[in-house]
């Protein structure tokens, strides 16, 4: 009935046995019927379905539930509980909780270990039947079911196996907390600065917000040509080039935390090629179109490749894979922080993901699905995550075009999951639509507001957890799809 640890290899050439260890849970059964306080220090991700042998997976949850309901649990009661089920001879009797407690780890430390072997050794083997399956209905697929459809039932299988035990840390004690909040008082207080997270480079935004913060999710929306894309890949382009140039300075002593940081961007409607575009289109100071167009001189030609070759080792990572699934998304990000590291992430735009919500389940449910999908994203990875999002077209049909949180589409679940809301409006793009004729006196009323405007635009801060909502007035020069600072610097109207 119970064998010995096994490495997962059967000798002379045999057929290969899944991973598991059998010293390894006689050992920590022992241990916790010799002290039930072992239990309380083990890791609470272990389950009785991880043990490889399933009379220890049903001694386990004897253990457990004796354990959690504040009751004895030893040789004498557990052995009593399998009688009184006439289950006693299914585990070998009582002779074998005794052979169990002869094994038993001694010592604490070595039951952790233990503990983390046998869950480690039931995610192996859980890898293991994974893969069995996808290969069994690779070669035999469901009616209708195509390779795209496959890979990404491989993919929502393989990322809930990675999410098992995420989120059960549990409590963690008060001062723990604290010392972690009083570290992030402190580095604020030594950069002599308003800015705690990672800094968009657009001074008066990074004033009101602290910076982008890890863990929050940010949804940065407007209506169509407001600039929302514009303004995301500014932010990105702002972080990543920090870093860049953080990377080429030598370090400096006692400093904490590089400026900058290695960004992500889930570009769902644009190409990567013409993101790269609108890039150098702002760093050469050459309009995107003239780009696009060919219409550049010897000198722009020159300007643009000496810039590609200053921003071609910028940290920034670009999917642009078109209705990519909320699954698809969390599992490609998770690897960009396995593979190259991740502080920002950026997803452009909300809308255009897909969910795996039943398609009678409604639109608000999918998006609902989504903005969680993405919050526990930024709290999983311990990084901000912006996501843009269209808004309805309500805001057209008042005569004060700035939107508000009753704007966002399915405003119910975004407004909700996310920590900050902010909106991008441009007067300028609704004063252009108001042209009045041409010489007349209203024209020139005009055309010193539109002068006014012209390089204007508003980031409308709707909602933010952790400080005040209000206004942030930032440049904008549409030639080259740039938001940048204020030069007058006029004060940024919060309350």
């Amino acid at each position: 009935m119970v064998g010995m640890a096994n490495d997962g290899i059967t000798p002379y050439g045999g057929v290969r046995a899944a991973p598991h260890n059998l010293e390894a849970e006689q050992a920590l059964l022992g241990a916790i019927l010799f002290d039930n306080e072992t239990f309380n220090r083990i890791t609470d991700r272990l389950k009785p379905e991880h043990f490889y042998d399933p009379v220890h997976g049903k001694i386990y949850d004897a253990l457990m539930q004796f354990i959690r309901q504040s009751r004895l649990a030893d040789g004498i009661t557990i052995s009593e509980h399998f009688r009184s089920l006439a289950a006693l001879n299914e585990i070998g009797g009582a002779q074998y909780l005794v052979l169990l407690l002869e094994n038993a780890a001694r010592l604490t430390a070595q039951a952790i270990e233990y503990a983390e072997l046998i869950y480690d050794l039931a995610l192996r083997r859980s890898l293991i039947q994974i893969g069995e399956e996808i290969t069994s209905t690779a070669q035999v697929p469901p009616e209708d079911a195509n390779g795209g459809q496959l890979l990404e039932a491989a993919e929502r299988r393989l990322f809930a196996l990675a999410e098992t035990g995420i989120g059960t840390a549990g409590f963690q004690e008060f001062h723990r907390a604290m010392a972690v909040s009083i570290e992030i008082a402190a580095a604020a207080y030594e950069n002599k600065s308003d800015v705690s997270g990672i800094a968009t480079g657009l001074v008066d935004l990074d004033r009101s917000l602290g910076g982008l913060h890890s863990s929050d999710l940010i949804i940065l929306a407007g209506r169509p040509s407001m600039g929302k894309t514009a303004l995301g890949l500014n932010i990105a382009f702002n972080i990543a080039r920090a870093r860049l140039e953080a990377d080429r300075l030598p370090k400096v002593e006692g400093q904490k935390r590089q400026p900058g940081g290695v960004v992500g961007f889930f570009s769902l409607e644009m190409s990567a090629e013409q993101l790269a575009t609108r890039l150098l289109s702002d760093a050469a100071s050459i309009e995107s179109d003239r780009i696009r167009r060919g219409a550049i001189s010897k000198h722009d030609f020159v300007g643009l490749r000496d810039e590609a070759a200053k921003l071609e080792r910028l940290p920034l990572h670009i999917d642009e894979t078109g209705g990519i699934s909320i699954t698809q998304l969390i599992t490609r990000a998770r690897r960009l922080h396995r593979t190259a590291g991740l502080d920002v992430l950026i997803v452009d735009y909300l809308q255009l993901i897909t969910s795996n919500a039943r398609k009678g389940d409604g639109r608000v449910q999918e998006v609902s699905e989504i903005t969680q999908g993405l919050k526990t994203l930024a709290k999983t990875l311990k990084i901000p995550v912006i996501a843009l999002s269209q808004l309805s077209r309500q805001v057209e049909q008042r005569e004060d075009k700035r939107p508000q949180l009753s704007d966002l589409r399915e405003s119910g679940s975004i407004e909700q999951d996310a920590d900050v809301v902010m909106f991008v409006y441009r007067e300028s793009y609704y004063l252009e639509r108001l042209e009045p004729k041409n010489g007349t006196d209203e024209h020139m009323a005009w055309q010193r507001q539109m002068d006014e405007m012209q390089n204007q635009a508003e980031v409308i801060i709707g909602k933010q957890r952790h400080g005040p909502i209000g206004k942030v007035k930032l440049h904008y020069e549409g030639r080259y799809t740039r938001f940048g600072n204020l030069a007058t610097r006029e004060p940024t109207q919060l309350r």
